[in-house]
């Protein structure tokens, strides 16, 4: 079969109903989309799948449909033989499929029977493994014994260099046509890098429903957001390390930055564990990785191995920038100024009494740049020791809870992730709030609990996101060397803050 040109988006539709994968491929297909995955193994009867394919392309003939029909031996839902499986491929071509993807398990045990599918289609031969990410190598030769149009290599990623590994595949072996991937959260930087580094395409899930793999997102996710037919193999990466980070905004917000001032990068979420810091900086050396945010639970520990330290940030003991330059990982903290900026806006800093809420890396920020600016500070937080601990390095007062709810204050910090998105009820506060301005560190949601109850006793407040898109802005000029495009990354903030509308 001569090489087939393929979109570099592939919208992967398993339903167990003809109906229902059909409305989502016209939904995808009203939308610009034209490279379809039909799984035929979804349906009981897979026959309804060929009947699908069928029924799409006689009113969608500008479409590619790749086919596929996994085996329950591996990951799918058919249960038939290999004879089946190939019969049912044979017939998917029959209705009008361009491609068909059949695993490395069943192909070894095909014989001239592929010879036949690839002489009519486009033959991907795909690997999946659900456990890891093993030597890649070894399974590229066992795939390359037997003659296809592609190869598919799809692992699961667990620590960040997996994705490394799976990338550095294409850039070792050009000559082969591949789609590498590697499925669950951690392993979403293949999903947007991979046709950069030579991959044939990547896969997407339907926007209104979810994919057929963990990790899948949006066709309009990839192409608005992530710009994966944009940006350049040369291009520069950017990302913010989180756990979890699912929830963070600031792939949205430095995304549109980077599209206003229309600079070749890309920014990804990278979710890596507390114990991964460390393969995640190799991961970033050999990617290689322009900059990075920080964020919890990371901001501390990632001082140990960054190559030069700002004092600010050396003295605040938290780093939430990275940056390489001349070859070294460079650290600051553009929390100081996401704290002082907003506050500056409402209260004379230097004349106000502050209760700093929390221990970590973020109040740790806010507690330096505030005794920097001369305000009066005490602390408080769930953790005693670090409490005092912080309240004697920055020269501020530790209190109990209970301390701190006996007195009145000028202006509260609120820096825990009490009240985040996945915890959104909680407050630190069972009762009355001690202070007249309450600056809620937190930003999705938009009013958390703690700005809720300040506003119903009367109190002043500032949202997160003010903080946010400061030390936000921040980051990107010292990345790029260019002013921030601070309105675009507002309304990109709201934009990915706001509720999701169900879908009918």
């Amino acid at each position: 079969m001569a090489r087939v040109a393929l979109p570099r988006i592939c919208i992967a539709l398993g339903f167990p109903d003809a109906e229902t994968l059909l409305a989502h491929a016209r939904r995808e297909y009203d939308a610009g989309e034209r490279f379809f995955e039909f799984r035929v193994d979804y349906f009981a009867d897979p026959e309804q799948g060929i009947a699908a394919i069928r029924k799409f392309l006689a009113r969608h003939s500008d479409c590619s449909i790749l086919a596929t029909c996994r085996r329950h031996q591996n990951h799918g839902r058919f249960n038939g033989s290999v004879e089946e499986q190939v019969h049912i491929l044979e017939s998917t071509i029959g209705a009008g499929a361009k491609a068909v993807d059949i695993e490395i398990e069943s192909a070894e045990n095909c014989g001239e029977r592929l010879d036949v599918l690839r002489s009519q289609a486009f033959l991907l031969l795909s690997y999946h493994n659900y456990g890891g990410t093993p030597p890649l190598e070894s399974v590229l030769r066992r795939m390359g014994r037997v003659s296809a149009d592609g190869y598919k290599v799809v692992t699961t990623a667990r620590k960040p260099s997996d994705n490394y590994r799976v990338l550095a595949l294409a850039r070792g072996n050009t000559r082969t046509p591949m789609v590498l991937l590697a499925m669950g959260e951690a392993g979403f930087p293949t999903r947007v890098l991979s046709t950069a580094f030579g991959g044939l395409y990547t896969y997407a899930a339907p926007t209104s429903a979810e994919g057929t793999a963990a990790g899948q997102v949006s066709a309009r996710q990839l192409r608005h957001l992530y710009r994966v037919e944009k940006f350049t193999r040369d291009a520069r990466i950017y990302g913010v390390i989180a756990d979890p980070v699912r929830h963070s905004i600031s792939p949205a917000v430095h995304n549109r930055a980077f599209q206003a001032r229309r600079t070749d990068a890309v920014y990804l979420p990278f979710l890596v564990k507390p114990v991964q810091l460390k393969d995640f900086l190799l991961f970033a050396d050999k990617l290689p990785v322009t900059g990075f945010s920080v964020t919890i639970p990371h901001k501390q520990r990632i001082l140990r191995y960054l190559d030069v330290i700002d004092p600010v940030a050396r003295r605040i003991g938290a780093v939430n920038t990275v940056w390489r330059k001349a070859g070294k990982w460079r650290g600051t903290n553009t929390d100081a100024d996401g704290v002082t900026v907003p506050l500056g806006r409402h209260v004379r800093i230097g004349k106000s009494s502050v209760l700093v809420v929390g221990n970590g890396g973020a109040a740790r920020g806010a507690a330096f740049a505030l005794v920097a600016a001369g305000a009066k500070l005490a602390i408080t937080g769930r953790n005693p020791d670090r409490v005092r601990a912080l309240a004697k390095a920055c020269d501020a007062e530790p209190l109990s809870r209970e301390q701190a709810e006996s007195r009145m204050f000028d202006v509260l910090i609120h820096a825990t992730p009490l009240g985040m998105a996945g915890r959104a009820e909680q407050c630190f506060f069972d009762g009355h709030i001690p202070a007249k301005l309450v600056f809620d560190m937190v930003y999705n949601p938009l009013e958390t609990a703690l700005i809720s109850k300040a506003k119903d006793q009367g109190a002043e407040v500032i949202c997160g996101l003010e903080m946010f898109l400061e030390q936000a802005a921040r980051q990107f000029e010292i990345w790029t060397g260019e002013n921030a495009p601070r309105a675009v990354m507002q309304r990109a903030a709201l934009e990915a803050l706001a509720p999701t509308p169900a879908v009918g």
